[in-house]
């Protein structure tokens, strides 16, 4: 089923998570040509995107593009090729780590997360500057 959303990557982050807002602070500083658009998980674009299988527990960076589903290193690889030039290259370099060692690395990071980065109450709020950029 093909919706509005498939046309522009959208990244879903977990709103309340301190590393994720950081890293969504980071999409936003280096996607110089706004490429892409940031929906929490907690929101209703999740909520009305997200396939059932991908919607239940989750707990991790998920992104879409071109209709297709990126979890865990593979959604933060193909964000830093949608952002392009020196992170483009990281990426690449980041993908030639065969994914299972990728996931591990990622998983030991995410399964700390809110330990190291902290965990708000409420998600994270838009500037007025940022607004479009957000689905929720």
């Amino acid at each position: 089923m093909t919706t509005a959303t498939d046309s522009k990557p959208i990244l879903f982050f977990d709103g309340v998570c301190g590393l994720c807002n950081r890293f969504v602070d980071f999409v936003l500083k280096y996607d110089r040509h706004g490429r892409v658009y940031l929906a929490p998980l907690q929101g209703s674009t999740a909520a009305a995107v997200l396939p059932q299988n991908l919607a239940q527990g989750l707990d991790t960076v998920v992104f879409l593009e071109g209709g297709q589903w990126q979890c865990r290193s593979s959604a933060i690889v193909r964000i830093f090729w949608q952002l392009g030039g020196a992170w483009s290259i990281l990426g690449t370099l980041l993908w030639l780590i065969p994914e299972p060692l990728r996931d591990l690395g990622y998983k030991v990071v995410a399964s700390n997360r809110y330990r190291l980065f902290g965990k708000k109450e409420t998600c994270r709020l838009p500037t007025p500057a940022e607004r479009a950029r957000f689905l929720d």
